[in-house]
């Protein structure tokens, strides 16, 4: 029972910390208020916790936790200048809800329409291992960034000490041979990196306020859905581009998980899309399966379904205390980021393991390697280079996970197929 009792704590944590930047840095970018703030993650944990417990019961069935996506999080940030808050006017905010709803929508036609699989089969081993690849590089900035308390390209001395020490902490317990410390290396690790901080006083004033003990969260907070045909559109392709992302993050949970039962990728696509339309009606970034559950299922070893149910399930019930959500939500960032940075670079490590197979094919070799080379190179290219572009073109074309797994599939469909003749295997004379 103790056993059940931290696994499913721990997965909570998980959830908690994969799940708190997104929300808190757009409150930030659109100026929010705290109680605006508050009520913004209230919204996430609530949006994420329940169609997480719906993949968990009726969709994918694995231990794989629903988080805001990075790309909506980018078409968020993207707009946020544009956007004008205050007088109880939103603007663009109230668009992007309809872009949820389109999102979601999209999905739901393509679950109906039994259409998934249709597009499984250009998500090859290939573009599966070039996708979790450059995941972990567009990450991995963001991630030393937030570790090294880098802020307007300034570090934080302490800061950087004290989640180096987490991260090494981390480290050190998930490769104890005692397993009880290397299942909770990340509970363990998290709760002496908040204690440093706190010691150290670097915690800040980082809770957020909240005036009520329990409360509903809002819909419609934003306002009624608009309609903006340039958010229509990016809804169209954040859609289409978090398919790689669905079909990823199942696959890799799968290849650590095992399961002895392969669900269909139609129901996991139809809670997809209640994600977005949930994410529209109590607006939020949109959600989408976490690649991230697979590196810490690896880590912690915490395989079963029950304890990340129980977890998803204690999200949603906090949910609908601000207070609480509001203590959560005090977590110093970079210690989110030191404790998680093991589970994100155990990603690396499933995207070769996809690749692996495809490694003595030339073709695939170059598909994969000119993709990395081009995402690579997106990623590092200068903000400025794109400064003449409308923002929300630009923020896709600076996405090198997006511009490189796009084209990955492109040459995968085209340089990468193998002609019928050789497919027959050839015997000698």
């Amino acid at each position: 029972m103790s056993r059940l009792t931290l696994s499913s704590f721990q997965w909570m944590v998980f959830i908690l910390a994969g799940t708190i930047v997104a929300p808190v840095s757009v409150a930030f970018a659109y100026g929010f208020s705290a109680d605006q703030t508050a009520e913004l993650l209230q919204r996430t944990f609530f949006v994420m916790g329940l169609t997480s417990l719906l993949q968990g019961f009726l969709g994918h069935r694995l231990p794989l936790m629903e988080g805001p996506a990075g790309l909506w999080w980018g078409v968020f940030l993207a707009y946020a200048g544009g956007a004008t808050v205050g007088n109880n006017s939103y603007g663009i905010l109230s668009s992007l809800e309809l872009g949820l709803f389109i999102s979601g929508a999209l999905f739901l036609v393509l679950a109906l329409l039994n259409l998934i699989d249709v597009v499984k089969k250009l998500f090859t081993p290939t573009i599966i291992g070039t996708y979790l690849i450059l995941l972990i590089l567009q990450l991995s900035g963001p991630f030393v960034e937030g570790i090294l308390g880098a802020e307007k390209g300034k570090l934080d001395g302490k800061v950087a000490i004290l989640s180096l020490i987490t991260l090494a902490i981390a480290i050190v317990l998930s490769r104890l041979r005692i397993g009880f410390f290397k299942n909770y290396s990340v509970l363990f690790s998290l709760i002496i990196g908040w204690l440093l901080f706190a010691v150290f006083r670097l915690t800040g004033n980082n809770v957020v306020a909240a005036h009520q003990v329990f409360s509903v969260p809002h819909w419609f907070a934003w306002g009624r859905p608009t309609f903006n045909l340039g958010v229509v559109i990016t809804a169209c392709l954040t859609g289409l581009l978090l398919l790689t992302n669905l079909i990823a993050s199942v696959n890799a949970v799968k290849q650590v998980v095992k399961p002895e039962r392969d669900e269909s990728l139609r129901r996991t696509s139809f809670i997809m899309g209640i994600n977005q339309i949930l994410a529209g009606i109590f607006p939020t970034v949109g959600g989408v399966p976490i690649s991230g559950s697979a590196g810490f299922i690896l880590m912690t070893r915490i395989k079963e379904r029950l304890p990340f149910l129980i977890g998803s399930s204690i999200i949603l019930i906090l949910s609908f205390f601000p207070i609480i959500m509001g203590f959560f939500a005090g977590l110093p960032a970079p210690i989110g980021y030191a404790t998680l940075f093991m589970s994100m670079a155990g990603i690396i490590g499933l995207g070769l393991n996809e690749l692996k197979s495809e490694l003595h094919k030339e073709k695939k070799v170059t598909v994969t390697t000119l993709s990395l080379m081009a995402g690579t190179g997106i990623l590092l290219l200068p903000q400025a280079a794109l400064a003449g572009l409308p923002s929300v073109v630009a923020s896709i074309l600076h996405n090198g996970l997006v511009v490189g797994v796009v084209i990955a599939v492109i040459l995968d469909q085209t340089l990468g197929r193998e002609k019928p003749s050789q497919l027959v295997d050839k015997h000698p004379d």
